[in-house]
């Protein structure tokens, strides 16, 4: 429950829209820049987030979707069933997926408590297409939750591709899950159980 927390409080910090002033900024720099714009932005609507459903999903719409590369993460997610997939297959899978994070991060913020966030040392794979955007969510009577961020230069922007919370990439965790689900199945039913999924949450 915490890291889905983590996950979804960072998500909205990290992604917050960006101006094309603010393109060429360095992640770390964004991150620190607009920490302060998100959390009052929650807080001035926390009573709305917790009482309209409809309200949660246009806010991580707005902050998340646009700085996270959904078919980068689809494909790593779902590994060499990627290149096995048809593009409408793989179409259906990115839709899906995207959904499924967009209500857990929509849940996430449901449960934001006044968290702090601080960010830590910024690492880099030394050639500055590739960094990862390190913090921690520090919470009174708790330890602190790590939060790794990994992001790619995407033209002017950077755009990200994975999260690790408490050390467990969200990725690699998928990927364990819907491969079972794949091998069993096949990926239609993945496809299809997703789609449910999301139909069924959507309706509560």
């Amino acid at each position: 429950m915490r890291r889905l927390l983590a996950a979804g409080l960072l998500a909205s910090v990290l992604t917050a829209p960006l101006t094309a002033a603010h393109a060429a900024i360095a992640p770390d720099a964004l991150v620190n820049q607009t920490t302060e714009k998100v959390l009052v932005a929650l807080k001035d609507n926390k009573e709305r987030l917790g009482s309209d459903p409809s309200f949660v999903y246009k806010l991580v719409d707005d902050l998340v979707l646009p700085h996270f590369d959904f078919e980068a993460m689809s494909r790593l997610v779902l590994g060499r069933y990627w290149n096995q997939a048809s593009e409408a297959q793989r179409k259906s899978f990115v839709a899906a997926f995207r959904t499924l994070l967009v209500r857990t991060y929509a849940g996430s913020l449901n449960r934001y408590t006044d968290q702090q966030i601080v960010l830590l040392p910024l690492r880099e794979d030394g050639k500055g297409e590739e960094v990862t955007v390190r913090s921690e969510i520090r919470q009174g009577g708790g330890p602190a939750i790590p939060i790794d961020y990994r992001m790619r230069r995407s033209g002017e922007q950077w755009k990200v591709f994975d999260v690790s919370v408490d050390g467990i990439s969200l990725v690699t965790n998928y990927r364990s899950s819907f491969s079972q689900q794949i091998q069993r199945s096949g990926l239609d039913a993945l496809i299809a159980q997703l789609e449910t999924r999301n139909k069924d949450a959507g309706s509560r």
